[in-house]
């Protein structure tokens, strides 16, 4: 079982723990009695919402019939859903679900988003990101702010620039570069940045233009992240304005990555992307 963050390997052993328990035959009660915790605390175990005790799961897991090498796998995984990644000293500033992804995007081997009205996060300069956290119908406190653009800005370090760094493809909506956000300034440095970074070698930028009419993916923006293990499924993480979900089933995913393929058939290639871009840049 290979070593992940505690994200990923929070989502895996919740995984794991309702396959071994259906697996078994074992009703969640005269589980939990065995690993000497309540029903409704492996029910939050089974649900990835609590990081268990590493004794707790290896209780589990021998009353589940493992062997005891097994078992300690799991206990150890158990052990990686509290080490606490690079992100969690912000989570307070956070909006509900984001420290997940994150933490999904920390071990992502391809990523391939769909951003619709503003610019992609991990393109944003650090001027726009603040001008977009400062539209929000609730403006956040200043260290609220820093936090928030210390992820921003984290996230670009780990996608963008580390040795490790995943593959981006990025289909961009034309609405996105013709919004002014921040004044002219601000979007005109936006435009020349989004140029440069889709001269990276792990970044596709594709802008879907107006001249391409109606759309599969008019609902919204949407990424898919590929993780390296077999042991985690790939995900298809969808945002709105109170939350967001992140989808796991196989048919769900590839809804998503069948409207993408659609997205970037209609978009401009990476030439004429760039070629568009300094053409929105030039008035500016």
């Amino acid at each position: 079982m290979t070593k992940a963050n505690s994200t990923v390997a929070g989502r895996r052993l919740a995984r794991e723990m309702r396959r071994l328990r259906d697996q078994a035959g074992k009703k969640r009660e005269e589980s939990a009695a065995a690993a000497g915790i309540a029903p409704a605390t492996l029910s939050r175990i089974e649900a990835g919402t609590h990081k268990p005790k590493s004794a707790n799961i290896l209780a589990l897991c021998l009353f589940y019939g493992l062997p005891v090498e097994e078992a300690h796998r799991y206990s150890d995984l158990a052990r990686q859903t509290k080490e606490p990644g690079w992100w969690h000293r912000y989570s307070d500033a956070l909006p509900k679900g984001f420290e997940i992804l994150v933490g999904l995007e920390d071990e992502a081997v391809e990523m391939r988003s769909y951003s619709t009205d503003s610019i992609e996060g991990l393109l944003q300069t650090e001027e726009y990101m603040r001008a977009q956290i400062l539209a929000e119908p609730e403006t956040p406190t200043e260290e609220q702010i820093e936090h928030r653009i210390a992820v921003r800005l984290g996230r670009q370090q780990r996608l963008l620039e580390d040795s490790d760094a995943p593959q981006l493809w990025i289909v961009q909506n034309e609405a996105g570069i013709r919004r002014l956000v921040g004044g002219s300034a601000v979007m005109k440095a936006q435009l020349e940045h989004l140029i440069l970074m889709s001269r990276r070698s792990n970044v596709t930028l594709q802008v879907l233009p107006f001249s391409s009419g109606a759309h599969p993916a008019s609902q919204g923006s949407f990424r898919l992240l590929e993780l390296p293990s077999q042991d985690d499924p790939d995900v298809a993480y969808v945002e709105y304005r109170l939350g967001s979900i992140f989808l796991e089933e196989p048919q769900e995913v590839a809804v998503y990555a069948k409207i993408f393929n659609l997205l970037r058939a209609d978009a401009l290639g990476p030439d004429a992307t760039r070629d568009l871009l300094e053409e929105a840049a030039s008035p500016l």
